[in-house]
């Protein structure tokens, strides 16, 4: 099932896609709860054209892996598999929802994409084993983890968390569909042509470590979410360079979970 936060007939509303037809669900639940506790009764349906989906967990704690693919560093050298999982927390405020326009920094020329799977949790845990990690999976969605590379030297907090810098969505896909984490593939198309590609498999730290390692600190919560870290192919890492611009359009795919699009404003 993919689920979505959505407007329509201007009110906030969540439900599930069927086809190209938004369901809506009573009460409205947040998706978090839908994760936790499953859909309620169905009140209404949509063309999917006719509503404007919006983030998808606006609540959510966002916590972010990285380097965890092997590819060169975007602020110089090689990504290697270190020793030790390494996270960092996002804002809400830094993420727009599909098909919103991206905000460039203003204050740097050196901005740049990272197309990321994100994990959303449904099911609560402390200290959660990596046998037991995947059973606390609610569901998959897509997260551009848009950075600031200069100010990303400066910290990594300061380079990952400008205004409306990133995106998330389009939907939580739950976990039922997903048959093999391993076997997704993430794509990044800017301006059509493919700058991303590798499966998820290719991480250094796969899901059941970094649910568990995450979890060892602080008890997760339905509702988290925790992105896994970006494959090879991100702007700084190109020679020369290729940070966005105005007028840049970008496609996040998922296999199994949607595309993301987002235009730099």
């Amino acid at each position: 099932m993919k689920l979505l936060a959505f407007t329509a007939d201007g009110r906030a509303r969540t439900g599930r896609l069927e086809g190209e037809q938004v369901v809506g669900f009573a009460g409205n639940p947040d998706l978090a709860t839908l994760l936790a506790e499953g859909a309620p009764a169905e009140a209404g349906r949509w063309p999917l054209s006719a509503v404007t989906l919006a983030a998808p967990l606006p609540a959510a704690r966002l916590f972010c892996i990285g380097l965890n693919y092997p590819k060169p560093h975007p602020l110089g050298g090689e990504v290697k598999g270190p020793a030790h999982i390494s996270y960092f927390l996002k804002h809400q405020a830094a993420l727009v929802p599909h098909g919103a326009a991206l905000r460039p920094p203003g204050v740097s020329e050196q901005f740049d994409y990272e197309c990321e799977l994100a994990v959303v949790i449904g099911k609560a845990g402390h200290r959660i084993a990596e046998s037991a990690a995947l059973a606390h999976v609610g569901g998959y969605t897509i997260l551009n983890d848009g950075s600031v590379r200069d100010w990303q030297a400066h910290s990594v907090t300061a380079g990952k968390n400008f205004f409306e810098s990133g995106s998330w969505g389009p939907y939580v896909t739950t976990a039922d569909e997903v048959a093999d984490w391993r076997q997704l593939r993430l794509q990044t198309r800017l301006n059509g042509r493919t700058v991303q590609d590798s499966p998820a498999g290719a991480m250094f730290f796969g899901l059941e470590k970094i649910i568990a390692y995450l979890s060892t600190i602080t008890p997760l919560q339905p509702g988290d979410v925790i992105a896994t870290g970006s494959p090879e192919g991100t702007g700084a890492t190109q020679k020369p360079p290729r940070f966005l611009v105005p007028g840049d359009r970008l496609e996040f795919e998922v296999s199994g979970l949607g595309i993301l699009a987002n235009t730099v404003a």
